[in-house]
């Protein structure tokens, strides 16, 4: 074999096995590339809630001094502000609340809807349950959070989500305090009701009774949804 010959068959091995080379190179990177897409990602940082706190850190209304508004008795408005401080955390609201004095009869307005702000009242009629009243006297006897008592309970309630039910347009309540916390449970609720309107007043002297819910009258119900809304606090108690 020439010295040309010999020259070629070195360049022509050399150049077979640079290519050889090369594609073991893009196989394994191959390789490496597809293991990576293969393998499972790692999991995502956890991310801590804020502090319950910290969400209600910001005043909810300016800070200003509480008059008893006309109407309402002086000890039973204390007892709704300081039920108001008591469950801030969960009240989102404090511009308007309202208090259902239960020591009035019902044919006396007795359900309060108070703006914390200017001092304005709104009171209205508003029905008792009928295991509060067993007599049907008209007057509020005792309060109950026995589910199937159908008796009013009193302390604080936020109001809740609306619902249409079998009394129509419904506002669910939570019961904040140990004397109303089966309110969820018992659908204790704020609707109307025919009984409630004010016509049974002049003819019976006094409202019907509802299962527990505050009950108003039919052309009132509105009012009390655009009064209070959701995040609101209603206060029950007798004076």
């Amino acid at each position: 074999m020439d010295s040309n010959a010999s020259v070629q068959t070195r360049r022509a091995l050399l150049k077979s096995a640079l290519v050889m080379a090369s594609g073991a190179a893009v196989s394994a990177c191959a390789s490496r590339t597809i293991g990576t897409t293969l393998a499972a990602a790692p999991p995502p940082p956890r991310i801590q809630p804020a502090p319950v706190a910290s969400l209600h850190a910001a005043p909810k209304v300016a800070a200003q001094p509480r008059i008893v508004p006309a109407g309402i008795r002086p000890d039973l408005f204390k007892r709704a502000t300081a039920a108001l401080d008591r469950h801030s955390m969960h009240v989102d609201t404090h511009d308007r609340i309202a208090v259902a004095d239960f020591s009035l009869p019902s044919s006396q307005p007795r359900f309060f809807l108070v703006n914390m702000g200017t001092g304005e009242v709104e009171p209205l009629l508003v029905a008792h349950g009928i295991g509060s009243d067993p007599g049907h006297t008209g007057v509020l006897q005792r309060f109950s959070n026995q589910i199937n008592s159908e008796a009013t309970c009193e302390g604080a309630f936020l109001t809740a989500d609306y619902y249409v039910g079998k009394h129509g347009d419904s506002q669910r309540l939570i019961g904040l305090d140990p004397t109303n916390n089966n309110a969820m449970a018992r659908a204790i609720v704020v609707h109307s009701a025919w009984y409630a309107n004010p016509d049974m007043v002049s003819k019976h002297g006094k409202l019907g009774r509802s299962q527990g819910c505050f009950a108003v009258g039919e052309r009132q119900l509105a009012k009390v949804f655009e009064r209070l809304g959701p995040g609101r606090l209603i206060y029950a108690a007798k004076a």
